[in-house]
């Protein structure tokens, strides 16, 4: 009777196994897609859950949240994903891109390493906008994207273009540009962001061009205008200096080996006279290695403020337009995140981070945080990246208020207005902002509207990016029109 028994459960497994097959054929029901995607699905990577999980081709080497879209580069394309709903937009083969524009007008920049030329894509559609056939570099703002060409190695012409233009606003002759360029964003001598693990560096996304750029030519720095393409200077530096272009100044940074130690003076000049407008002695910015004087790495800093040592081993931001000091650390204390509005600060008994406002003295927000934890400041939160135990923590930067607080071992890749983009490995996910019951955070300037992907928009940058931008314009305003001014 058992034999029996076995002998009908088998035969009604065959005959209902045979019925999903002739159902799935004929198109009626298809039951298989369904299993293989509960078979392969993989491991959520973070708790609370993601709004969406993807796994996408290889591991990125950049994600950037572009109005509706997340742009995902990697090795040899770059692919484009759903905000919303993490749903694959289009795919390219590409070396390398690089996202211009802010969240009402971003593009795509893609090109081949070593081939001139790049295209600008719509990230939403992966549409061409515009095609280049010559351009050697390319650097891209949230409100400017800029290219170089060269007719000869020693002649070439910048260009710059609204992120969605199709005429350049300025053109600019320089006599040459650094070489190696056939990519995105080379080398400019300005500063050296703070970074940290788990967070990646270009997290923050394409920021407001800053008011003057120097480009590396020869040994010489060429001052560029970014307003109008005038170049103001070109200047060559000592044998003990380096040059930087910072908050609109040129820096002249002196580094001399005197009683067995680098004695450093920085010296701000206007760029278009040449005048020297402050001048600061013993303040090191961390541009000279520990084996000597020589001086090899960009001020360390952000936007318009510099990052200082003085010489009883305080940290110190430093306005870099007129030399002010703007947040000075107690002894022990360490900075691991700046921007041009906040500092946030370690204390030294490594327990505790605090938000300080630049320019008032004043502590915003002090959070309990443990020392091995790392940080980054961006236009709309400040992110905390945690160990023992793993966690990645979204924060209002002027309130200290909880956007997310997710447990995971996976990095943060990129933040948008209404939320960010984590990652492990090839998994990549997205999270929204306020998920627990807090309201996402707005940059300078934003309007508090909707996210790009959510329903009624996003909020928008002022017309001409930098000027309109507070967060451009220095602690200040002193680097914006004065028309922008007059109100106040």
């Amino acid at each position: 009777m058992a034999k029996v028994g076995g002998l009908r459960l088998r035969g009604w497994f065959l005959l209902g196994l045979v019925t999903v097959v002739v159902l799935a054929a004929t198109g009626v029901w298809n039951p298989f897609p369904g299993v293989w995607d509960w078979v392969d699905r993989s491991e959520p990577i973070s708790e609370p859950d993601v709004v969406w999980q993807q796994r996408i081709g290889g591991t990125p080497k950049s994600v950037t949240i572009a109005g509706g879209a997340v742009v995902v580069e990697q090795r040899t394309r770059v692919e484009a994903r759903s905000l919303a709903t993490g749903v694959q937009l289009w795919e390219r083969k590409a070396d390398w891109s690089a996202v211009a524009g802010g969240d009402r007008d971003p593009v795509v920049a893609v090109g081949k390493l070593l081939v001139k030329g790049y295209e600008l894509l719509d990230p939403v559609t992966g549409a061409t906008r515009r095609r280049d056939d010559d351009a050697v570099g390319v650097w891209t703002y949230r409100n400017l994207l800029l290219d170089a060409r060269c007719v000869e190695a020693t002649d070439c012409t910048l260009s710059a273009w609204e992120p969605r233009g199709t005429k350049p606003l300025w053109t600019a002759f320089l006599p040459g540009v650094s070489t190696g360029l056939f990519a995105d964003n080379p080398d400019l001598l300005d500063t050296r962001r703070l970074t940290t693990t788990r967070i990646d560096d270009g997290v923050a996304g394409p920021e407001a061009v800053p008011p003057l750029l120097g480009f590396p030519v020869d040994g010489r720095v060429h001052v560029v205008d970014t307003a109008t393409g005038r170049v103001l200077q070109d200047v060559e530096p000592g044998r003990d200096e380096r040059l930087a272009v910072v908050g609109g100044r040129m820096l002249r940074i002196k580094a001399v080996s005197q009683d067995g130690s680098c004695a450093f003076t920085v010296t701000a000049h206007d760029p278009t006279t040449g005048r020297e407008v402050w001048r600061r002695t013993g303040i090191n910015l961390r541009t000279a290695d520990s084996a000597g004087c020589a001086q090899r790495e960009d001020p360390q800093g952000a936007r318009n403020v510099l990052i200082g040592v003085s010489p009883d081993s305080r940290e110190a931001v430093i306005d870099g337009y007129d030399g002010r000091l703007l947040q000075v650390n107690g002894e022990g204390q360490k900075l691991i995140a700046v921007d041009d509005r906040y500092a946030l600060v370690r204390t030294a008994d490594k327990r505790s981070v605090i938000a300080r406002e630049l320019g008032t003295d004043r502590t915003r927000w002090t959070r309990a945080a443990g020392g091995r934890s790392g940080s980054t400041l961006t236009p709309y939160a400040a992110v905390l990246a945690e160990e023992k135990p793993n966690r990645l923590i979204a924060l209002d930067p002027r309130t200290g208020k909880e956007l997310v607080v997710l447990r995971t071992s996976a990095n943060a890749l990129a933040v948008g207005p209404a939320g960010m983009v984590i990652g492990e490995g090839r998994e990549i996910g997205y999270v929204r902002f306020g998920a627990g019951g807090a309201a996402p955070a707005q940059p300078p300037g934003g309007d508090g509207g909707p996210a790009p992907g959510e329903p009624g928009g996003a909020p928008g940058d002022m017309p001409g990016g930098g000027p309109g931008d507070e967060g451009s314009c220095g602690p200040k305003r002193e680097l914006c029109p004065e028309h922008d001014d007059k109100d106040g």
